[in-house]
């Protein structure tokens, strides 16, 4: 609850009845009690009680592609003030200082750009190792488990590619999140292609190998993680794609 300046002399009062006694003072300590238990209806009477915020904690690994841009913008900002308290979002990047840049440094890394940063406040970027530690591209990225993952309640899995890394990027959230997460009760959700799509997304990759991996990630979490999703999203279908992801989300308010 929030206390005035007011409400703080009431509590001073309550606090020093307690001690009234060792100090000399006449009165019994039936009056004692009867004082705090008057003075405590008082201060119920005139504190306000504020109902907690319910935002979540979500994580998006590999967030600065179209999927993980999408999603972020769509997820409500996180405010004190509003009924659910909003959520707070935590990209995961491998270089998140290009990733925020003004303009587009490199194709080789994600982007986001400062603009978007500047009109979604509630996303933040965090550097880490995408699973590849002998490949290690950010410069901050040296604890992103404790910063990124600690207090996470859904942790998505939007990094793209079908090389091996895919996997290994997979293995290291879920591992680390075992470890890190209170009671290892984060919600994954992975999310791939529907088959029909998966020849027109990284076309230099065999389809074995595609579908190979999509579904090595996706027994890895469902038979390591308490609480799993996995997501069949299709191609230009972004609005629909986002809903998908957010209705198995607001399954946590």
């Amino acid at each position: 609850f929030i206390v005035s300046p007011n409400h703080k002399y009431i509590l001073s009062i309550m606090t020093t009845t307690t001690t009234t006694r060792r100090r000399g003072s006449s009165l019994t300590p039936t009056s004692v009690f009867a004082l705090r238990c008057i003075l405590f209806l008082l201060l119920s009477s005139v504190v306000q009680v504020v109902p907690a915020a319910y935002g979540l904690n979500i994580v998006l690994a590999g967030g600065t592609g179209s999927v993980g841009r999408a999603l972020a913008s769509r997820l409500s900002p996180f405010d004190y003030s509003s009924a659910d308290g909003g959520d707070r979002v935590t990209i995961l990047c491998r270089n998140a200082f290009l990733a925020a840049a003004p303009i587009r440094a490199s194709s080789q890394f994600g982007w986001l750009g400062k603009s978007f940063l500047d009109e979604n406040p509630h996303v933040s970027l965090r550097d880490w190792d995408g699973g590849d530690l002998l490949d290690i591209v950010g410069q901050d990225w040296v604890g992103w488990q404790q910063d990124a993952l600690s207090q996470a309640d859904v942790i998505v899995h939007v990094y793209g590619g079908y090389t091996e890394q895919k996997v290994m990027a997979c293995e290291r959230l879920v591992r680390e999140s075992i470890v890190t997460v209170k009671n290892s009760k984060a919600l994954h959700i992975t999310v791939a292609p529907v088959e029909q799509d998966l020849a027109f997304v990284s076309p230099n990759c065999a389809m074995s190998l595609k579908k190979k991996r999509i579904q090595q990630c996706e027994e890895m979490v469902l038979s390591n993680c308490q609480f799993a999703k996995c997501l069949k999203i299709e191609a230009n279908r972004m609005e629909q794609n986002c809903d998908d992801i957010l209705k198995v989300i607001d399954e946590l308010r």
